[in-house]
Protein backbone atom coordinates (compact mmCIF):
# COMPACT_ATOMS: atom_id res chain seq x y z
CA UNK A 1 0.00 0.00 0.00
CA UNK A 2 2.94 2.39 1.00
CA UNK A 3 5.51 1.07 -1.63
CA UNK A 4 5.99 4.11 -3.54
CA UNK A 5 7.37 6.11 -0.29
CA UNK A 6 10.60 4.07 -0.53
CA UNK A 7 11.70 6.78 -2.78
CA UNK A 8 13.54 9.51 -1.22
CA UNK A 9 12.39 12.30 -3.71
CA UNK A 10 9.06 11.11 -3.64
CA UNK A 11 9.03 10.88 0.38
CA UNK A 12 9.89 14.19 0.38
CA UNK A 13 7.45 15.42 -2.12
CA UNK A 14 4.69 13.61 -0.21
CA UNK A 15 5.97 15.25 3.07
CA UNK A 16 5.84 18.56 2.00
CA UNK A 17 2.29 18.27 0.54
CA UNK A 18 0.54 16.76 3.78
CA UNK A 19 1.54 20.87 5.02
CA UNK A 20 0.67 22.37 1.67
CA UNK A 21 -2.73 20.85 1.70
CA UNK A 22 -3.60 20.36 5.43
CA UNK A 23 -3.33 24.86 4.91
CA UNK A 24 -5.43 24.37 1.37
CA UNK A 25 -8.18 22.66 3.16
CA UNK A 26 -8.32 25.48 6.02
CA UNK A 27 -8.00 28.48 3.32
CA UNK A 28 -11.35 26.34 1.19
CA UNK A 29 -13.36 26.35 4.92
CA UNK A 30 -12.55 29.79 6.09
CA UNK A 31 -13.13 31.03 2.14
CA UNK A 32 -16.33 29.99 1.90
CA UNK A 33 -17.24 31.02 5.48
CA UNK A 34 -16.34 34.46 4.85
CA UNK A 35 -17.90 34.78 1.92
CA UNK A 36 -21.66 33.35 3.29
CA UNK A 37 -20.74 35.76 6.20
CA UNK A 38 -20.12 38.91 4.13
CA UNK A 39 -22.97 38.20 2.04
CA UNK A 40 -25.34 35.47 3.25
CA UNK A 41 -25.76 33.72 -0.59
CA UNK A 42 -24.95 30.52 -1.51
CA UNK A 43 -24.63 31.62 -4.93
CA UNK A 44 -21.81 34.58 -3.51
CA UNK A 45 -19.99 30.72 -2.25
CA UNK A 46 -20.64 29.46 -5.88
CA UNK A 47 -18.72 32.28 -7.56
CA UNK A 48 -16.21 32.07 -5.45
CA UNK A 49 -15.74 28.51 -6.19
CA UNK A 50 -16.09 29.34 -10.46
CA UNK A 51 -13.75 32.24 -10.41
CA UNK A 52 -11.11 29.76 -8.38
CA UNK A 53 -11.40 27.26 -11.41
CA UNK A 54 -12.32 29.65 -14.10
CA UNK A 55 -8.88 29.85 -14.98
CA UNK A 56 -7.87 26.42 -15.47
CA UNK A 57 -11.49 26.59 -18.29
CA UNK A 58 -9.76 28.92 -19.64
CA UNK A 59 -6.17 28.30 -19.78
CA UNK A 60 -6.01 24.88 -18.74
CA UNK A 61 -4.58 23.36 -22.13
CA UNK A 62 -2.11 26.04 -22.90
CA UNK A 63 -0.91 24.71 -19.43
CA UNK A 64 -0.08 21.55 -19.93
CA UNK A 65 1.60 22.93 -23.27
CA UNK A 66 3.59 24.59 -20.81
CA UNK A 67 4.12 21.86 -18.81
CA UNK A 68 5.50 19.35 -21.68
CA UNK A 69 8.31 22.18 -22.49
CA UNK A 70 9.45 22.78 -19.20
CA UNK A 71 11.43 21.23 -16.28
CA UNK A 72 8.32 20.37 -13.86
CA UNK A 73 10.36 20.58 -10.91
CA UNK A 74 11.28 24.35 -11.27
CA UNK A 75 7.63 25.47 -12.35
CA UNK A 76 6.73 23.86 -9.24
CA UNK A 77 8.97 26.32 -7.33
CA UNK A 78 7.27 29.14 -8.94
CA UNK A 79 3.73 28.24 -8.83
CA UNK A 80 3.81 27.34 -4.99
CA UNK A 81 5.41 30.15 -4.23
CA UNK A 82 3.00 32.18 -5.91
CA UNK A 83 0.01 31.09 -4.16
CA UNK A 84 1.51 31.12 -0.92
CA UNK A 85 1.66 35.12 -1.77
CA UNK A 86 -1.51 35.10 -2.53
CA UNK A 87 -2.52 33.20 0.54
CA UNK A 88 -0.69 35.81 2.68
CA UNK A 89 -2.02 38.59 1.18
CA UNK A 90 -5.54 37.54 2.13
CA UNK A 91 -4.92 36.79 5.73
CA UNK A 92 -3.46 40.45 6.00
CA UNK A 93 -7.00 41.83 4.16
CA UNK A 94 -9.07 39.79 6.71
CA UNK A 95 -6.80 40.14 9.92
CA UNK A 96 -6.60 44.23 9.39
CA UNK A 97 -10.53 43.90 9.10
CA UNK A 98 -10.59 45.55 5.60
CA UNK A 99 -11.67 42.43 3.63
CA UNK A 100 -14.61 42.75 1.04
CA UNK A 101 -15.99 40.33 -1.24
CA UNK A 102 -14.04 41.13 -4.01
CA UNK A 103 -11.17 40.59 -2.41
CA UNK A 104 -12.07 37.07 -2.11
CA UNK A 105 -13.24 36.97 -5.35
CA UNK A 106 -9.67 38.12 -6.63
CA UNK A 107 -7.45 35.70 -4.44
CA UNK A 108 -9.70 33.04 -5.92
CA UNK A 109 -8.67 34.06 -9.14
CA UNK A 110 -5.12 34.70 -8.83
CA UNK A 111 -5.06 31.13 -6.95
CA UNK A 112 -6.77 29.54 -10.02
CA UNK A 113 -4.02 31.18 -12.32
CA UNK A 114 -0.93 29.74 -10.48
CA UNK A 115 -3.26 26.11 -10.39
CA UNK A 116 -3.55 26.02 -14.31
CA UNK A 117 0.63 25.62 -14.33
CA UNK A 118 0.85 23.85 -11.06
CA UNK A 119 -1.74 21.24 -11.59
CA UNK A 120 -0.62 19.23 -14.47
CA UNK A 121 3.08 19.75 -13.81
CA UNK A 122 1.85 17.83 -9.85
CA UNK A 123 0.35 15.38 -11.68
CA UNK A 124 2.71 14.42 -14.40
CA UNK A 125 5.50 15.31 -12.65
CA UNK A 126 5.10 12.10 -9.92
CA UNK A 127 6.21 9.31 -12.79
CA UNK A 128 9.35 11.47 -12.48
CA UNK A 129 10.30 10.86 -9.10
CA UNK A 130 8.53 7.07 -8.92
CA UNK A 131 9.15 5.85 -12.63
CA UNK A 132 6.55 3.93 -14.26
CA UNK A 133 6.27 0.64 -11.60
CA UNK A 134 5.30 2.98 -8.95
CA UNK A 135 2.92 5.51 -10.65
CA UNK A 136 -0.30 3.64 -9.75
CA UNK A 137 0.88 3.78 -6.34
CA UNK A 138 2.42 6.84 -5.45
CA UNK A 139 -0.94 8.37 -7.48
CA UNK A 140 -3.33 6.71 -4.98
CA UNK A 141 -1.16 7.77 -1.96
CA UNK A 142 -1.26 11.27 -3.31
CA UNK A 143 -4.90 11.38 -2.65
CA UNK A 144 -4.75 9.71 0.50
CA UNK A 145 -1.99 12.68 1.09
CA UNK A 146 -4.88 15.09 0.28
CA UNK A 147 -7.82 13.77 1.99
CA UNK A 148 -5.66 13.14 5.09
CA UNK A 149 -5.27 16.48 5.16
CA UNK A 150 -8.64 17.31 4.48
CA UNK A 151 -9.49 15.13 7.70
CA UNK A 152 -7.36 17.51 9.82
CA UNK A 153 -7.60 20.77 7.87
CA UNK A 154 -11.55 21.41 8.21
CA UNK A 155 -11.50 20.94 11.30
CA UNK A 156 -8.97 23.61 12.45
CA UNK A 157 -10.41 25.41 10.50
CA UNK A 158 -13.74 25.46 12.30
CA UNK A 159 -11.88 25.87 15.77
CA UNK A 160 -9.99 28.74 14.17
CA UNK A 161 -12.84 30.33 12.41
CA UNK A 162 -14.59 30.09 15.98
CA UNK A 163 -11.96 30.95 17.99
CA UNK A 164 -9.48 33.84 16.61
CA UNK A 165 -11.32 34.25 13.03
CA UNK A 166 -11.00 33.37 9.50
CA UNK A 167 -7.74 35.33 9.20
CA UNK A 168 -5.23 33.49 10.51
CA UNK A 169 -6.85 29.71 8.89
CA UNK A 170 -5.11 32.02 5.76
CA UNK A 171 -1.98 32.83 7.18
CA UNK A 172 -1.62 29.20 7.96
CA UNK A 173 -2.24 28.10 4.24
CA UNK A 174 0.12 30.92 3.02
CA UNK A 175 3.03 30.05 5.12
CA UNK A 176 2.01 26.00 4.77
CA UNK A 177 3.98 26.11 1.53
CA UNK A 178 7.03 26.24 2.95
CA UNK A 179 6.98 22.87 3.34
CA UNK A 180 6.87 21.82 -0.32
CA UNK A 181 9.08 24.32 -1.57
CA UNK A 182 11.79 22.77 0.79
CA UNK A 183 11.02 19.55 -0.14
CA UNK A 184 11.28 20.51 -4.22
CA UNK A 185 14.93 22.17 -2.85
CA UNK A 186 15.94 19.12 -1.24
CA UNK A 187 15.07 16.60 -4.06
CA UNK A 188 18.25 15.12 -5.72
CA UNK A 189 18.20 15.59 -9.50
CA UNK A 190 20.30 12.71 -10.51
CA UNK A 191 17.62 10.49 -9.09
CA UNK A 192 14.81 11.76 -11.20
CA UNK A 193 13.44 9.58 -13.90
CA UNK A 194 14.41 10.96 -17.20
CA UNK A 195 11.08 12.18 -19.75
CA UNK A 196 11.85 13.66 -23.06
CA UNK A 197 10.56 17.37 -23.01
CA UNK A 198 8.56 18.70 -26.18
CA UNK A 199 10.52 21.13 -28.18
CA UNK A 200 8.73 24.42 -28.99
CA UNK A 201 6.42 24.34 -31.84
CA UNK A 202 3.23 24.98 -33.57
CA UNK A 203 0.36 22.77 -33.39
CA UNK A 204 1.31 21.28 -30.30
CA UNK A 205 -2.14 21.86 -28.26
CA UNK A 206 -3.81 20.21 -31.28
CA UNK A 207 -1.86 17.76 -31.27
CA UNK A 208 -2.56 16.86 -27.82
CA UNK A 209 -6.70 17.17 -28.65
CA UNK A 210 -5.97 14.80 -31.52
CA UNK A 211 -3.98 12.17 -29.03
CA UNK A 212 -6.74 12.18 -27.13
CA UNK A 213 -9.60 11.66 -29.46
CA UNK A 214 -7.97 8.80 -31.31
CA UNK A 215 -8.12 6.76 -27.79
CA UNK A 216 -11.46 6.34 -26.52
CA UNK A 217 -10.86 4.94 -23.06
CA UNK A 218 -9.23 8.24 -22.54
CA UNK A 219 -11.79 9.82 -24.02
CA UNK A 220 -15.12 8.70 -22.27
CA UNK A 221 -13.15 8.31 -18.87
CA UNK A 222 -12.19 12.23 -19.58
CA UNK A 223 -16.16 13.09 -20.55
CA UNK A 224 -17.15 11.10 -17.21
CA UNK A 225 -14.89 12.97 -15.01
CA UNK A 226 -16.39 16.25 -16.44
CA UNK A 227 -20.09 15.50 -15.73
CA UNK A 228 -18.85 14.24 -11.85
CA UNK A 229 -16.90 17.56 -11.20
CA UNK A 230 -19.37 20.00 -13.01
CA UNK A 231 -22.49 18.03 -11.10
CA UNK A 232 -21.63 16.17 -8.18
CA UNK A 233 -18.70 18.09 -6.42
CA UNK A 234 -20.02 21.42 -6.09
CA UNK A 235 -19.61 20.62 -2.06
CA UNK A 236 -19.02 23.91 -1.05
CA UNK A 237 -22.27 25.35 -2.28
CA UNK A 238 -24.52 22.36 -0.66
CA UNK A 239 -22.32 21.76 2.70
CA UNK A 240 -22.11 25.43 3.49
CA UNK A 241 -25.91 25.93 2.61
CA UNK A 242 -27.18 22.63 4.73
CA UNK A 243 -25.33 24.03 7.32
CA UNK A 244 -26.45 26.76 7.42
CA UNK A 245 -30.22 26.83 6.31
CA UNK A 246 -31.40 23.30 6.32
CA UNK A 247 -30.25 22.23 9.93
CA UNK A 248 -29.36 26.03 11.37
CA UNK A 249 -25.94 25.03 12.64
CA UNK A 250 -22.64 26.66 12.56
CA UNK A 251 -19.18 26.97 10.78
CA UNK A 252 -18.41 23.68 13.54
CA UNK A 253 -21.65 21.72 11.60
CA UNK A 254 -19.89 22.89 7.86
CA UNK A 255 -16.58 21.86 9.01
CA UNK A 256 -17.86 17.80 10.75
CA UNK A 257 -19.70 17.64 7.17
CA UNK A 258 -16.08 17.89 5.47
CA UNK A 259 -14.18 15.70 7.77
CA UNK A 260 -16.79 12.96 7.52
CA UNK A 261 -16.46 13.12 4.04
CA UNK A 262 -12.50 12.84 4.26
CA UNK A 263 -12.71 10.15 6.33
CA UNK A 264 -14.39 8.25 3.36
CA UNK A 265 -12.18 10.07 0.62
CA UNK A 266 -8.93 8.28 2.36
CA UNK A 267 -10.59 5.27 2.69
CA UNK A 268 -11.36 5.57 -1.07
CA UNK A 269 -7.56 6.34 -1.95
CA UNK A 270 -6.19 3.54 0.41
CA UNK A 271 -8.06 1.05 -1.07
CA UNK A 272 -7.39 2.19 -4.74
CA UNK A 273 -3.49 2.05 -3.34
CA UNK A 274 -4.31 -1.04 -2.22
CA UNK A 275 -5.98 -2.65 -5.79
CA UNK A 276 -2.45 -1.44 -7.54
CA UNK A 277 -4.75 -1.58 -11.07
CA UNK A 278 -7.30 1.15 -12.70
CA UNK A 279 -10.04 -1.10 -13.83
CA UNK A 280 -13.32 1.32 -15.39
CA UNK A 281 -15.88 -0.37 -14.31
CA UNK A 282 -15.14 0.04 -10.88
CA UNK A 283 -15.08 3.56 -12.00
CA UNK A 284 -18.31 3.29 -13.43
CA UNK A 285 -19.73 1.56 -10.74
CA UNK A 286 -18.17 3.72 -7.98
CA UNK A 287 -19.90 6.88 -10.13
CA UNK A 288 -23.55 5.58 -9.84
CA UNK A 289 -23.60 4.86 -6.44
CA UNK A 290 -21.65 8.09 -6.04
CA UNK A 291 -24.88 9.70 -7.67
CA UNK A 292 -27.13 7.71 -5.66
CA UNK A 293 -26.12 8.27 -2.37
CA UNK A 294 -25.54 12.06 -3.63
CA UNK A 295 -29.82 11.08 -4.33
CA UNK A 296 -30.47 10.02 -0.84
CA UNK A 297 -28.66 12.61 1.48
CA UNK A 298 -30.51 15.07 -0.35
CA UNK A 299 -33.58 13.86 0.89
CA UNK A 300 -32.09 12.97 4.52
CA UNK A 301 -33.69 14.11 7.48
CA UNK A 302 -31.91 14.98 10.50
CA UNK A 303 -28.70 16.16 10.49
CA UNK A 304 -26.52 13.15 11.80
CA UNK A 305 -27.76 10.86 9.27
CA UNK A 306 -26.56 13.48 6.53
CA UNK A 307 -23.70 13.96 8.05
CA UNK A 308 -23.30 9.86 7.91
CA UNK A 309 -23.70 9.97 4.46
CA UNK A 310 -21.08 11.69 3.39
CA UNK A 311 -18.39 9.04 4.50
CA UNK A 312 -19.60 6.56 1.75
CA UNK A 313 -20.10 9.34 -0.60
CA UNK A 314 -16.33 10.52 -0.22
CA UNK A 315 -15.28 6.68 -0.95
CA UNK A 316 -17.18 6.54 -3.94
CA UNK A 317 -16.43 9.76 -5.00
CA UNK A 318 -12.44 9.60 -4.34
CA UNK A 319 -12.81 5.91 -5.96
CA UNK A 320 -14.00 7.25 -9.48
CA UNK A 321 -11.20 10.46 -8.91
CA UNK A 322 -8.53 7.94 -8.35
CA UNK A 323 -9.31 5.35 -10.80
CA UNK A 324 -9.79 7.82 -14.09
CA UNK A 325 -6.62 9.45 -12.69
CA UNK A 326 -4.49 6.58 -13.10
CA UNK A 327 -6.33 5.47 -16.33
CA UNK A 328 -5.11 8.35 -17.97
CA UNK A 329 -1.70 9.26 -16.77
CA UNK A 330 -0.93 5.08 -17.21
CA UNK A 331 -2.68 4.76 -20.61
CA UNK A 332 -1.15 8.03 -21.99
CA UNK A 333 2.29 8.69 -23.59
CA UNK A 334 4.88 10.52 -21.37
CA UNK A 335 5.83 13.33 -24.10
CA UNK A 336 2.16 13.76 -23.97
CA UNK A 337 0.90 13.38 -20.13
CA UNK A 338 1.40 17.49 -19.60
CA UNK A 339 -1.19 18.15 -22.44
CA UNK A 340 -3.28 15.02 -21.75
CA UNK A 341 -3.06 15.57 -17.71
CA UNK A 342 -4.20 19.24 -18.48
CA UNK A 343 -7.18 18.28 -20.35
CA UNK A 344 -7.99 15.80 -17.81
CA UNK A 345 -7.58 18.57 -14.79
CA UNK A 346 -9.53 21.31 -16.99
CA UNK A 347 -12.46 19.14 -17.67
CA UNK A 348 -12.18 17.90 -13.83
CA UNK A 349 -12.10 21.53 -11.81
CA UNK A 350 -13.31 23.55 -14.87
CA UNK A 351 -16.37 22.34 -14.87
CA UNK A 352 -16.87 24.10 -11.35
CA UNK A 353 -17.22 27.45 -13.30
CA UNK A 354 -20.28 26.23 -14.95
CA UNK A 355 -21.72 23.96 -12.39
CA UNK A 356 -20.75 26.20 -8.96
CA UNK A 357 -23.17 29.07 -10.00
CA UNK A 358 -26.11 26.61 -11.08
CA UNK A 359 -25.50 25.05 -8.23
CA UNK A 360 -25.94 27.99 -6.90
CA UNK A 361 -28.97 29.31 -8.26
CA UNK A 362 -30.80 26.05 -7.82
CA UNK A 363 -30.20 26.00 -4.40
CA UNK A 364 -31.44 29.73 -3.55
CA UNK A 365 -34.16 28.93 -5.93
CA UNK A 366 -35.82 25.78 -5.24
CA UNK A 367 -33.61 24.97 -2.06
CA UNK A 368 -30.58 22.52 -1.49
CA UNK A 369 -32.41 19.37 -1.56
CA UNK A 370 -33.02 20.02 -4.73
CA UNK A 371 -29.57 21.51 -5.78
CA UNK A 372 -27.74 18.33 -4.16
CA UNK A 373 -30.27 15.98 -5.80
CA UNK A 374 -30.07 17.00 -9.53
CA UNK A 375 -26.11 17.20 -9.21
CA UNK A 376 -26.82 13.21 -7.67
CA UNK A 377 -29.17 12.64 -10.86
CA UNK A 378 -26.64 14.07 -13.61
CA UNK A 379 -23.71 12.23 -11.91
CA UNK A 380 -25.50 8.57 -11.85
CA UNK A 381 -26.88 9.24 -15.48
CA UNK A 382 -23.73 9.88 -17.26
CA UNK A 383 -22.10 6.91 -15.31
CA UNK A 384 -24.38 4.80 -17.12
CA UNK A 385 -24.74 6.06 -20.51
CA UNK A 386 -21.07 6.28 -20.87
CA UNK A 387 -20.78 2.68 -19.35
CA UNK A 388 -23.05 1.33 -22.20
CA UNK A 389 -20.87 3.24 -24.61
CA UNK A 390 -17.81 1.69 -23.37
CA UNK A 391 -19.24 -1.48 -23.68
CA UNK A 392 -20.04 -1.02 -27.02
CA UNK A 393 -16.98 0.18 -28.02
CA UNK A 394 -15.77 -2.68 -26.43
CA UNK A 395 -17.48 -4.85 -28.00
CA UNK A 396 -19.12 -5.72 -24.69
CA UNK A 397 -22.48 -6.82 -23.86
CA UNK A 398 -24.65 -6.87 -20.46
CA UNK A 399 -24.68 -10.87 -19.22
CA UNK A 400 -26.98 -11.88 -16.42
CA UNK A 401 -26.70 -14.97 -14.65
CA UNK A 402 -25.58 -16.90 -11.64
CA UNK A 403 -21.86 -17.56 -10.30
CA UNK A 404 -21.30 -19.43 -6.94
CA UNK A 405 -25.01 -19.72 -5.87
CA UNK A 406 -25.02 -15.26 -6.17
CA UNK A 407 -26.76 -13.44 -9.02
CA UNK A 408 -23.71 -11.88 -10.74
CA UNK A 409 -24.05 -8.89 -13.35
CA UNK A 410 -21.09 -7.83 -16.04
CA UNK A 411 -19.95 -7.07 -19.12
CA UNK A 412 -18.57 -9.78 -21.30
CA UNK A 413 -17.32 -9.86 -24.55
CA UNK A 414 -19.97 -10.42 -27.63
CA UNK A 415 -18.20 -13.80 -28.49
CA UNK A 416 -18.24 -15.28 -25.17
CA UNK A 417 -22.18 -13.73 -24.38
CA UNK A 418 -22.84 -16.19 -27.94
CA UNK A 419 -21.08 -18.95 -26.39
CA UNK A 420 -23.29 -18.77 -23.03
CA UNK A 421 -26.47 -18.28 -25.01
CA UNK A 422 -25.73 -21.35 -26.87
CA UNK A 423 -24.46 -23.68 -24.15
CA UNK A 424 -28.12 -22.24 -22.22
Amino acid sequence: MFSSLKVRNYRLFFAGQVVSNIGTWMQRIAQDWLVLSLTGSATAVGVTTALQFLPMLLFGLYGGVLVDRLNKRRALLVTQSAMALTGIALALLTLSGHVLVWHVYLAAFFVGLATVVDNPARQSFVSEMVGPDQLQNAVSLNSANFQSARLVGPAVAGLMITGVGTGWAFLFNGLSFVAPIVGLLLMRGRDLHAVRRAPRGKGQLREGLHYVAGRPDLTWTIILVGFIGTFGFNFPVYLSAFADDVFHAGAGSYSLFNTLMAVGSLAGALLAARRGTAKLRVMLAAAVAFGGLELVAATAPSLWLFSLLMVPIGMFGMTVNVTANTTVQMGTDPAMRGRVMALYMMVFMGGSPIGAPIAGWITDTYGVRAGLAVGGAIAAAAAVVIGLVLARVGNLRLSVGWYGGHPRVRFVPREEREELAAAA
